[in-house]
């Protein structure tokens, strides 16, 4: 999502951020396998993994659940209704709801799968946001 939105000239106008709902690689780098997989798309990952916090919801504008699983987590840490309003999951290009599935449990293919989907879903989440960065 941050390239898609340096590409399209909407740095100052969107912020992206990640965070997860559970502590399981809490500090850690990106998967080397999903940095290897980016990378062949000229993405780069990087940061250290952080959890959600009760600030995100006041933060941003929406957050993003990879799965229902998440997006339940994430409706549970909603400090309000107009929090829970905030958590979704990405939509594909025709607007239907995706899950993105766990790369690790994708075979040798499961980064690059878990990152066409994101990417699809990125695309069209700034697609609907770009009318309102412009306002």
């Amino acid at each position: 999502m941050r390239r898609l939105v340096s590409d399209a000239g909407l740095e100052d106008a969107v912020t992206v951020d990640s965070a997860g709902t559970g502590s399981w690689h809490l500090g850690d780098p990106p998967d080397a396998r999903s940095t290897t997989a980016a990378a062949r798309r000229g993405i780069e990952l990087s940061g250290a993994a952080r959890l959600v916090t009760e600030a995100d919801f006041s933060d941003y504008d929406i957050l993003v659940a990879m799965d229902r699983s998440n997006r339940d987590a994430l409706l549970r840490l909603a400090p309000d209704d107009d929090a829970r309003v905030k958590v979704r999951l990405l939509h594909d290009p025709r607007g239907e709801e995706v899950e993105v599935p766990d790369p690790y449990y994708g075979g040798p293919d499961g980064f690059d799968r878990v990152l066409d989907i994101v990417e699809d879903g990125c695309r069209a989440l700034l697609a609907e946001l770009e009318p309102a960065s412009q306002a």
